[in-house]
């Protein structure tokens, strides 16, 4: 009799896995569902603009048909050193998710935003209200090189 009194309270427990449960406590509701992650590309409030290119050093940006591979890996490391901390490619951490950045944002953008944050968050309007989307979290200026910059631009290309 115990086993079967075991059996069927563990057949109850794993029913209730995963149901929706709600408490109300002293006049509030408490929703204990578990929540899917949602992966963000884009920015529901800022505007995709292709034509914008940024404030900063690169005004004129093609890239190659084909990713160069050493590039990207030098590109990789340095986006896993400093750019981890707020940055993922599908979901939205402290900055915007960065998978599709080309579908939304010029190539000048995107490296002039990588390169000279300082400036674009000052008088581009796209970095500006990305900003404001972002809680004014502030991209920090990691002082990078035209030369890491387009490696970090270059990894970006193959996420």
């Amino acid at each position: 009799m115990r086993k079967l009194f075991t059996l069927v309270a563990l057949g109850a427990l794993m029913l209730s896995c995963g149901e929706k449960k709600e408490e109300k406590k002293n006049g509030f509701e408490m929703n204990r569902a578990k929540k899917e992650v949602k992966k963000e590309v884009a920015s529901a409030g800022v505007p995709v603009d292709m034509d914008n290119k940024g404030v900063g050093p690169f005004t004129s940006v093609t890239f190659d048909n084909e990713i160069n591979t050493e590039m990207a890996s030098a590109g990789q490391a340095k986006f896993q050193a400093i750019c981890t901390a707020c940055h993922m490619a599908e979901q939205r951490m402290i900055g915007p998710a960065l998978k599709g950045v080309y579908d939304r944002r010029s190539p000048e953008w995107v490296l002039n935003m990588i390169i000279n944050p300082d400036g674009m968050l000052k008088k581009d309007p796209i970095a500006k209200a990305l900003l404001k989307e972002y809680n004014n979290a502030i991209m920090l200026n990691q002082n990078l090189s035209e030369e890491e910059t387009r490696n970090v631009a270059e990894y970006l290309r193959t996420i």
